[in-house]
């Protein structure tokens, strides 16, 4: 994080078919972390709590506080410790501003699939190009990972679909009234996939 001299020991840099180098936007850079200290976690559950805030369904409702946000990227931080997750975080001057997920805790007979989750950024840093670059972030890392399939799903007719459209992931279909906006009131879901294995 910002002023830790640590960070590249605790964080390794991703970039897309060239591992090792920082993907970076100019103000933001991408990495992948191996572990998470309550530093993090706290810059963690600050994206989290705007995105919330800022209407995205992302699994909570209003109001949500620090200790549930805390206590999410606790149990995100458990899993990644024991492989059973990915974790990229995205950076720029004032902490961290976006994240991703990759989740490989699926049933035995899927070994070759990952799914994206909780593809977050912080109102500050969005119209930037740091969505794309955290999803081509995680692309790669899957790839590395040896995976061919990912999965991922979306609000309908939001800003990510659009994304993830744009970017060429396939839509399957729509869930009609499958969650609520953070303040209340129904959404539907799309469903998306992409085959890395051509």
């Amino acid at each position: 994080m910002q002023g830790n001299t640590n960070t590249t020991r605790s964080a390794e840099a991703i970039t897309p078919g060239n591992h090792g180098e920082t993907l970076s936007g100019g103000a933001w850079s991408i990495r992948r972390f191996p572990s998470t200290d309550e530093t993090q976690i706290d810059g963690l559950a600050d994206v989290l709590i705007d995105c919330v805030e800022g209407g995205a369904s992302v699994s909570f409702m209003q109001p949500l506080t620090r200790e549930r946000a805390v206590a999410f990227w606790r149990e995100v931080a458990h899993g990644v410790s024991t492989g059973r997750r990915m974790l990229l975080v995205a950076e720029d001057d004032q902490g961290v501003c976006g994240c991703v997920q990759l989740s490989f805790d699926l049933p035995e007979n899927q070994p070759h699939r990952a799914d994206i989750s909780k593809m977050l950024v912080h109102r500050r840093a969005r119209r930037r190009g740091l969505g794309e670059a955290l999803m081509k972030a995680v692309e790669a890392a899957a790839r590395e990972s040896g995976k061919t399939l990912l999965v991922l799903d979306a609000v309908t007719g939001g800003d990510a679909a659009r994304l993830y459209e744009r970017l060429g992931w396939v839509r399957v279909g729509d869930i009609p009234s499958y969650a609520l906006y953070p303040r209340g009131g129904v959404c539907s879901t799309t469903i998306y996939y992409r085959d890395l294995g051509y």
